[in-house]
């Protein structure tokens, strides 16, 4: 399970400023919105700040939906934007940058490359080398006039350094550029804001935490000071979500530098680490939202209460007035500013959950190997051929899942904040109470999404820890026992999870790494064969190949021990059948390779093996995939493979071969005993 390049940041909405609005939308809100690209790209070369303005306020909400974005980038939407980021009117810089965060989130990796390409780099850095001076000192009235001053400095930093991000995250080029003009310097300079403008400290987190990841010229450029920045962030005992999120972001920027730690220090910051991750895991996010929206309800009541005061004393005054003659008007205020700017309780739960997420996969990294993910199917090829007299090839790997080899500080930490028990908890299906909660109110219904990915992350924690960590150390064979019992309860229980290739995969990967564990240990599992047949057939329906990966290996392993046992032949005819049945459909040779690999391992040894392997004519239907196979691997293996991908193949590719011969043998020896 390796790390993928998912977009990892919401876009920023912005509305046009009121007097732009007034003179050219009046009636309907939605026309900014259906304005063509080129009708917006031609208002930024408007004399007129306001215009530019409106016009980079309309391109970013059109940006969100991903089938206008190639309509702007036809037309160069990007060098008409990068220079707006260096206008003379603060607010256009503004917006220009939240122009172009939402076109590199909403457009992804490949939109992210084209804004590299389209040199944004050079404006972006312009810009965020003019904010530096002025963020502690650049206050510039507001553009009505009366509201309280703007920090302009801060505000246009928090959208540039968004934008930087999601450039670093995406492309070589602009992390090597990050390098060359030392932008950590500003970056740092943002997180330190943490104490006044947690926002921008959090912005300016997730950039460094995603620009000190394998970067080996920026860690050696980093000092003493910079550490002692994220030591003081570290340190803080704040409560609030916002600041959980904050050192937990923190946390895996620590976990970065590691290298870059005093060998005597770096026991005491993994421990710090570990415990910041320890506490964000440690709350429940079901219950904390419950009363999150307890919160707002009772919000909301009393703001109700004090807008019908504040209209029962206007209308008793229109009344006295009305009484004198001197007002006709309607007696009603203007309440706008009562209500919120934003929903605190909601936005308290979302930074939790999003926490937990990156607390989980910081887990991940931690007990991660160097290898490709699942999906790259380099640990594939796992059949055992020491019964068949055969030589063990090297790139066999002898196991799915190899355990790691964590440092003893790690390894204590892991355990002394106990993290796979915090981790186990967060498998659960998300709390229903909770989930109901954000049902039925649409402002929350996006957290059902997160508190998912929460638990879809938590199933890959377990897997890479059942990888990592030994039995005894997850709490002996009972603990696994249990274990089993909890991931078949759920991959058998409710059905209408979103995203559910996700979920599957998360799952499917946890019961891969549980069930090989225990079958290398000879502890029995709880799944039973038939359960196991049914989670492979939902597996190998889905989109994900990794998922369908997982599946067959699940097969492999549950019928390499069954064929250990007696009397169960007819329980290998079923999963040999199923196996087949995918080594010939699959349209990914990774999966089907997968299912062969599987079959190997069933049908290798043992008289119940060998009884179901001639019932189900598995040598006649093996000869019949052999030559497909080799097709395929020939015309499309260097389309859509990686070079160790194909190197697997091919070493499944030979064991066919000589797993053919094996069955042939076999058959001949069942013929004379008869």
């Amino acid at each position: 399970m390796g790390k993928s390049r998912s977009r990892r940041f919401k876009p920023v909405v912005y509305a046009p400023t009121a007097a732009v609005k007034q003179e050219t939308d009046p009636e309907d809100p939605a026309e900014g919105e259906s304005l063509h690209a080129e009708d917006l790209l031609h208002k930024l070369q408007s004399p007129c700040p306001e215009v530019r303005e409106f016009a980079c306020a309309n391109i970013s909400k059109l940006v969100q939906q991903r089938q206008v974005i190639p309509s702007f980038l036809q037309k160069d939407a990007v060098r008409c934007l990068g220079p707006l980021l260096l206008d003379k009117c603060m607010a256009v810089r503004e917006t220009a940058a939240g122009a172009l965060r939402n076109l590199s989130t909403c457009g992804g990796f490949e939109v992210c490359d084209d804004m590299v390409t389209r040199d944004i780099m050079t404006p972006l850095v312009a810009l965020l080398r003019e904010c530096s001076p002025g963020l502690d000192s650049n206050l510039e009235p507001s553009m009505n006039g009366k509201d309280l001053p703007k920090n302009y400095a801060e505000d246009i930093a928090n959208q540039a350094i968004n934008v930087l991000w999601n450039m670093c995250e995406s492309n070589s080029k602009a992390l090597s550029v990050f390098n060359k003009e030392n932008c950590v310097d500003i970056v740092i300079q943002c997180l330190n804001k943490f104490p006044t403008n947690l926002e921008l400290a959090i912005s300016a987190a997730y950039c460094l935490q995603t620009v000190t990841e394998d970067n080996s010229d920026l860690l050696a450029s980093l000092d003493a000071a910079y550490l002692q920045t994220l030591e003081s962030v570290l340190g803080n005992t704040a409560t609030t979500m916002e600041m959980q999120l904050l050192k937990t972001l923190v946390a895996g920027t620590v976990w970065n530098l590691k290298e870059r730690i005093p060998p005597r220090s770096q026991a005491d910051s993994i421990n710090a680490i570990l415990r910041i991750l320890s506490e964000v895991l440690s709350l429940d996010a079901g219950k904390f939202i419950v009363k999150m929206k307890e919160v707002e309800s009772l919000h909301l009541k009393a703001a109700e209460s004090e807008v019908e005061a504040q209209e029962a004393a206007a209308n008793l005054e229109e009344i006295s007035l009305n009484e004198d003659g001197v007002n006709k008007g309607t007696g009603r205020a203007d309440f706008s500013d009562l209500n919120p700017v934003s929903n605190n309780e909601l936005k308290q739960a979302s930074c939790l959950l999003v926490a937990q997420k990156s607390a989980l996969e910081m887990i991940v990294n931690m007990c991660c190997s160097n290898d490709p993910s699942d999906d790259e199917w380099e640990e594939l090829s796992s059949s055992d051929e020491s019964d068949l007299g055969l030589e063990k090839s090297v790139a066999d790997g002898g196991q799915l899942l190899t355990p790691l080899c964590l440092s003893a500080e790690v390894h204590s930490a892991l355990l002394g904040h106990f993290i796979p028990k915090k981790v186990f908890e967060k498998t659960w299906f998300p709390d229903g109470n909770a989930l109901q909660i954000c049902s039925q109110n649409a402002t929350w219904k996006p957290l059902i999404t997160k508190m998912y990915t929460v638990q879809c992350r938590a199933l890959t924690s377990l897997h890479n820890m059942l990888s990592a960590l030994d039995i005894e150390s997850l709490g002996g064979a009972s603990a696994l026992q249990e274990l089993s019992k909890h991931l078949s309860q759920l991959v058998f229980t409710q059905t209408d999870i979103p995203k559910r290739d996700e979920f599957l995969e998360a799952a499917s990967s946890a019961l891969r790494a549980l069930l090989e564990t225990m079958a290398s240990k000879g502890i029995p599992q709880c799944m039973t064969p038939e359960q196991v047949m049914s989670f492979g057939e939902g597996c190998v329906s889905s989109n994900n190949s990794s998922t369908r990966v997982n599946a067959v290996s699940i097969m492999g392993i549950t019928g390499s021990v069954l064929a250990k046992s007696g009397n169960t032949s007819e329980k290998l005819k079923l999963i040999g059948i199923f196996l087949l049945g995918v080594a010939s459909n699959d349209s990914s040779l990774v999966v089907s390779g997968g299912a062969l690999d599987a079959i190997f391992d069933v049908f290798a040894d043992g008289d119940e093996a060998e009884k179901a392997a001639v019932e189900i004519k598995l040598l006649q239907a093996l000869k019949k995939i052999q030559p497909a196979f080799k097709s395929k691997i020939r015309k499309e293996g260097r389309e859509k493979y990686s070079i160790d991908q194909l190197c697997v193949l091919d070493n499944v590719r030979t064991n066919l071969r000589r797993f053919i011969s094996y069955q042939e043998t076999v058959e001949k020896k069942l013929s004379k005993a008869k």
